[in-house]
């Protein structure tokens, strides 16, 4: 009973809107037809009703209703709403001719009527709706006394867009824009004037009673968004943005929805676009297999491998938390893709044989590491038992079950290496470099910086410290690092892998090293904080195992574009693939018996431009103890 009640509350403003156009159906064919036998001097009164006008009638409201017209809704009525009107009132006068001819062979139908009967139709019919929509959206406005008075920066199609969404919630205000182009200068957007130059806003807002500052200059790159955060945060008023495109895309926001501005919008580097069409052409119906696919790289690249094509994704995962965490939102955001999660230490052989064994992976992404710099400087035995043994267990249970290419995941800190991290990656490279065979397994290795927002990493740390009311802790003032976002790698690991080549290494063309002192300060003020003034900067001296800054390329490695003009091919340096597999057995065999000393010296033979860190001594008191690596040519401190 409920349900018809529905219906029947649903159809009766239809059914007003469709007595509505067909009333002005009738004004418009009868209205025209006796103007045109009233400009001319025949005695001949055509009438207001007859057989032809109900054909009229009966034709143009098929054509309404087969184009849709009543689907939309008079309340949201815009542009595309007219142009479907136009649409129908062209094709109703097609259906009209036909059915005049049919009957009278258009008699009593003049030619002048006939080429203005879609116009005078469009206008009658999208006038009243306009009307209803200006309308409901002033009545709403002040409905609400209480609404919150905005200031937009930016008086494009962003900005025109805010002001519709803003009003048809009734909760918000446009009270003006801020747009630096002269000749908008006074003019108005939606009734809203646009009161100066974005530079200005630490003025206008006083003037305006603003509340709130929304900021719709999606497309600015990361240096003029500075600007106009700087400019933002002098009125000490909040301010939201309107998200960029690529977060619509990739699901981190909604359209129409504001965002807080977020630390990745001013790093200083623009994202990166992949080639989709390449990634989807090699990835387009294949099985994958992904290690440590509830990390942060590794979820995401589950996530970006299912919306690009992959049939089936195996889920290799020691947490149990964050396995089933994944595998939910995969089911949730990609039900057609089949998944077999896989619960178990990639270090185990049965483990990997059993996963590969379910889906017959065509490609193995191997994300499944241990990446803490000061936490694997105390973790020798885990740091190369995880990073490098079970990484040979991967590759080699890959070659033989034939899947057709291996992607490890690498870090730019294994570009002369000073710490464990670096020196167990770079030895999971050299092996994967001796076991590729051009007949079997195609073996690929992509490198990046640091990833924002990943478990671990320092923007996380950061927003943490803000919130409990700091200090934040920034390790020297001229640490810098690398950043780019957890799409952006994931997107990179395939791009690369699609690329082709065999026996290849890939990296970022990342542009330029971020001041870790800057993103401190950065994210303090984004929190509406002043850094020194509200939130503590403390310096804390280098970890066991950092540098000041990192590098992306090794000297002997010689780089050469690629078909992305972002990604870099190197060609790799040769290793000795007999001494590898030696050591290979030398470090599982010391791992067994965790004999850290037999590691750290295999280590250092093994990966020869590995010179550890010495910065022990700098290291404040409460500091983790370290494995002590006697490095080559160390001074004493």
């Amino acid at each position: 009973m409920t349900v018809w009640r529905e219906r029947l509350e649903g159809a009766i403003p239809r059914a007003a809107v469709v007595a509505h156009d067909l009333l002005m159906v009738w004004l418009c064919w009868s209205g025209l037809t006796q103007f045109r036998y009233a400009m001319t001097d025949t005695a001949m009164t055509p009438s207001f009703w007859d057989p032809a006008t109900v054909l009229v009638l009966v034709a143009q409201g098929l054509v309404f209703w087969q184009v849709g017209l009543y689907r939309g809704v008079w309340r949201f009525a815009s542009v595309p709403d007219l142009m479907n009107i136009l649409k129908a009132s062209t094709f109703g006068l097609l259906a009209i001719l036909l059915v005049l001819f049919i009957y009278n062979r258009l008699e009593q139908a003049p030619r002048s009527v006939l080429v203005l009967y879609p116009l005078g139709l469009s206008l009658m019919l999208g006038a009243p709706r306009l009307l209803y929509r200006s309308w409901k959206d002033h009545g709403r406005i002040n409905s609400d006394k209480a609404a919150v008075r905005v200031l937009i920066l930016g008086a494009g199609q962003a900005g025109e867009a805010v002001v519709r969404d803003l009003r048809r919630t009734g909760a918000y205000q446009p009270v003006g824009f801020l747009d630096d182009a002269a000749k908008l200068r006074g003019s108005h957007l939606h009734g809203v004037p646009v009161l100066g130059r974005i530079d200005e806003v630490g003025r206008i807002a006083p003037e305006t009673a603003a509340k709130l500052l929304v900021i719709a200059l999606p497309s600015a790159d990361a240096e003029r968004m500075r600007q106009v955060i700087e400019a933002c945060e002098s009125t000490g008023l909040p301010f939201r943005m309107v998200p960029r495109l690529n977060d619509i895309l990739e699901g981190n926001s909604l359209p129409g929805e504001l965002k807080e501005v977020a630390i990745e919008d001013l790093l200083g580097r623009e994202p990166v676009v992949p080639n989709w069409k390449a990634m989807r052409d090699w990835l387009g119906g294949r099985s994958v297999l992904v290690t440590g696919a509830g990390g942060s790289i590794g979820s995401e690249l589950c996530r970006q491998c299912a919306r690009h094509g992959a049939s089936r994704i195996a889920l290799v995962e020691i947490d149990e938390l964050a396995l089933i965490t994944t595998q939910m939102r995969l089911r949730r955001d990609f039900p057609q893709i089949e998944l077999a999660p896989v619960l178990g230490d990639c270090g185990d052989p049965a483990v990997i044989r059993y996963a590969l064994e379910l889906i017959k992976p065509d490609a193995v992404f191997h994300a499944a590491a241990y990446k803490q710099v000061p936490l694997l400087e105390a973790q020798l035995r885990e740091a190369v038992r995880n990073n490098v043994l079970a990484t040979e267990t991967v590759a080699r249970e890959s070659i033989a079950a034939g899947v057709g290419t291996f992607v490890l995941i690498s870090t730019d800190k294994a570009v002369d290496p000073v710490n464990v991290l670096g020196a167990t990656k770079r030895l999971a490279e050299m092996l994967c470099q001796s076991l590729n065979d051009p007949r079997a397994t195609r073996f690929v290795t992509v490198r990046f910086g640091n990833v924002l927002d990943s478990a671990g990493s320092v923007v996380p740390l950061f927003r943490e410290q803000i919130r409990s009311g700091g200090p934040v802790t920034v390790t020297d003032t001229d640490v810098t690092r690398f950043f780019m976002t957890i799409p952006e790698a994931c997107q990179l690991i395939l791009q690369a892998s699609a690329i082709g080549s065999q026996q290849a290494i890939y990296t970022l063309d990342m542009g330029e090293p971020v001041s870790i002192r800057v993103l401190a300060e950065q994210m303090i003020r984004l929190a509406g904080k002043q850094p020194g003034r509200d939130i503590a900067i403390v310096y804390t001296g280098l970890r066991p195992g950092e540098k000041l800054h990192e590098t992306l390329f090794h000297a002997d490695e010689r780089y050469r574009p690629t078909s992305h003009p972002k990604i870099l091919q190197a060609e790799p340096r040769k290793v000795p693939t007999e001494s590898i597999a030696a050591a290979m057995a030398k470090l599982r065999d010391a791992s067994t018996r965790y004999d850290l000393e037999a590691l750290a010296s295999l280590l250092r033979e093994t990966v020869p431009e590995f010179v550890p860190s010495t910065v022990a001594s700098e290291t404040p008191p409460h500091a983790a103890t370290v494995v002590a690596f006697p490095a080559r040519n160390a001074r004493k401190t």
